[in-house]
């Protein structure tokens, strides 16, 4: 297919797309801390999390979804991609490739790297952490779109893989830091929101980063897979008097939601998919929900501007991939959609979780708290479609059903009515009732101050 053909092309088209050699290592089927967390996995389910398998509940979802609000949870992000690129040019490269501006990043520092195709649709996303003056960590749901980019270039940098030797652990809520600080046995008030340094667990060495996918005062723990037994235990003794859940895969995505954050490969797919060998784990499947695609597989991708990733000021003169496309856009009046928050109308949503028990036809089944995979809705206004809900999830911090949604910006206003179309294509579809809410949906604690605590 040429460039245009591809852009055209079906979801089935493109999972048959060929992958090309430059295809990067992937991590263990099982979480190096898979041991350490079978002997709380009482159940012993599990779910993927790409190629990996993760328990998909300790104790049960309600109680673990509720964590990062009440006390902490203890969470396993293993198939997240772990590239370390390093050389002269390595900032040059990685501010070429992102759209954020780089040129003040401190060692430690942390950013959202957001890296775009030429198009301007989102490629990839994941966090960006400078360890050294020519070292950096990419963390995403895949970094083979960095790979390939910088294999495109003549850079004086290189990048690898390191994802099968480090583990990441989440600790998120208004308990983690009294957690981390009885792991560590020393201060960790030092570290800023963004921020990251080096400590210690029982004499190994871990990266402690303060990031915010809860919308709550959070860290992470960065480490070698071969001690990720023990610091998982280690850390779950040492969160135990301040209430701390280890968090199922079950329950993992519904923070996002809350906190108002789009997950990629969820709430849109990465355009990345195009481009041969692009990461298997965003084309397993075809997605599911009412909406149906006009223009091909890129009615699922999004521009930054409508995921809450634009820039504030208008599109800089700096060089970086995309940028002439976001400006074109720019000169169009685009994006027209933005990044809201719905609230499900709670009777709707009760009436479709009981329809088993009642006569009629069945619409899709309900997963609660949350479905698996991508999911893609309808937004209606006066019968004509205004946007496309994602992530609908039960939240019990909130006590409601909710969801991110793109909307055109006609529609987007916080309390607008709408309606989201529910069910598949050809199934007993039913109309959910929702209102528009500004983001996040509750409180943003990322930054709280910790100084005095």
């Amino acid at each position: 297919m040429d460039t245009a053909e591809t852009q055209r092309a079906t979801y089935e088209e493109v999972l048959r797309l060929k992958d090309a050699p430059f295809v990067a290592q992937r991590p263990a089927y099982f979480s190096p801390a898979a041991a350490a967390q079978d002997e709380s996995n009482s159940l012993g389910s599990y779910g993927h999390f790409a190629q990996t398998l993760l328990p998909l509940e300790y104790t049960d979802w309600v109680e673990e979804c509720g964590a990062h609000v009440t006390s902490c949870y203890l969470g396993d992000w293993p198939s997240l991609h772990k590239v370390v690129v390093r050389g002269s040019q390595a900032l040059d490269f990685l501010a070429r490739l992102g759209m954020r501006d780089l040129t003040r990043f401190e060692k430690g520092q942390i950013k959202h790297h957001v890296q775009l195709d030429e198009h301007g649709w989102v490629a990839s996303e994941g966090i960006l952490c400078r360890l050294a003056e020519e070292e950096f960590l990419y963390t995403a749901g895949s970094g083979d779109w960095l790979i390939w980019q910088l294999s495109q270039g003549s850079w004086d940098a290189e990048a690898e893989d390191v994802s099968p030797g480090r583990f990441i652990f989440g600790v998120q809520g208004p308990a983690s830091l009294d957690t981390l600080e009885k792991l560590t046995g020393e201060s960790l008030r030092d570290i800023g929101f963004s921020r990251s340094r080096t400590a210690a667990v029982a004499g190994v060495p871990v990266r402690v980063l303060r990031t915010g996918i809860s919308g709550e005062l959070g860290y992470e723990l960065h480490g070698p897979a071969g001690h990720a037994n023990e610091i998982w235990s280690a850390t779950v003794a040492a969160g135990g008097q301040f209430g701390i859940r280890q968090l199922g895969l079950r329950s993992q995505p519904v923070q996002h939601i809350e906190a108002g954050i789009a997950t990629n490969g969820l709430d849109y797919l990465p355009a990345a998919i195009l481009t041969p060998g692009a990461p298997r784990q965003f084309r397993r499947g075809r997605p599911g929900g009412s909406f149906v695609p006009d223009n091909g597989i890129t009615d699922y991708f999004r521009k930054p501007g409508e995921l809450g990733w634009g820039f504030r000021r208008g599109v800089p003169d700096r060089d970086f991939l995309g940028r002439d496309a976001l400006a074109a856009d720019a000169a169009k009046g685009e994006p027209q959609r933005t990044l809201m928050g719905l609230r499900w109308n709670t009777e709707d949503v009760a009436a479709i979780l009981a329809s088993p028990l009642g006569a009629g036809d069945l619409p899709d089944p309900m997963e609660v708290p949350r479905g698996r995979g991508p999911v893609f809705d309808q937004v209606l206004a006066a019968g004509r479609r205004v946007g496309v809900a994602t992530g609908r999830t039960v939240s019990v911090n909130l006590r409601s059903t909710i969801s991110l949604a793109v909307l055109d910006r006609t529609h987007a206003a916080p309390g607008t009515d709408v309606v989201v179309l529910w069910g598949r294509p050809g199934t007993a579809q039913r109309e959910i009732r929702a209102t528009v809410t500004a983001l996040p949906f509750k409180q943003d604690r990322r930054r709280t101050d910790v100084s005095a605590r």
